[in-house]
């Protein structure tokens, strides 16, 4: 008697992601208060968040998520940091997405950093520098799947 329908949407691995890149707002930037002003940076520069959510990171995600610097000398201060504190997690959309983002978030080093970068305004080091940004299309794909599923990414 029921009626069975059945939800239809984009899968992931369909959509295409040259438009999409994955960022982290970091627990030093959520510490110091900075969500909002990261977030105005990223509008005012042309991205549309079609994901986002605050948690916090365990060691296990963490060193999954970072398990590519997992034979590297810092690994465990990675972890360690990223598991100290809340994390915004957002998935991006705009044309050129990762290379715009990348630029817009400046060098890994705040003292490099180009002026109106977020990490020159926010970072305060190398370790503690207020965002993570994917480096290309195909970690962008695989660090958005790693945080959010399907359901929570949206098309519009």
């Amino acid at each position: 008697m029921g009626v069975n329908f059945v939800i239809s949407r984009p899968k992931t691995e369909n959509i295409m992601m040259t438009n999409r890149t994955f960022t982290m707002i970091k627990p030093d930037a959520v510490a110091n208060g900075h969500i909002g002003a990261i977030l105005d940076m990223i509008n005012a520069a042309g991205f549309r968040i079609v994901a986002m959510k605050l948690t916090q990171l365990s060691r296990h995600d963490a060193g999954q998520f970072y398990a590519v610097h997992s034979e590297r000398p810092f690994f465990g201060e990675l972890v360690e940091y990223m598991t100290s504190g809340p994390i915004v997690a957002a998935i991006l959309e705009k044309d050129n997405a990762v290379a715009d983002f990348r630029t817009l978030i400046g060098a890994t080093n705040p003292a490099e950093a180009a002026e109106g970068t977020i990490r020159k305004r926010f970072a305060t080091s190398i370790a503690a520098n207020a965002v993570h940004g994917s480096d290309s299309d195909e970690n962008a794909a695989l660090e958005g799947a790693f945080h959010f599923s399907g359901r929570e990414q949206f098309n519009y």
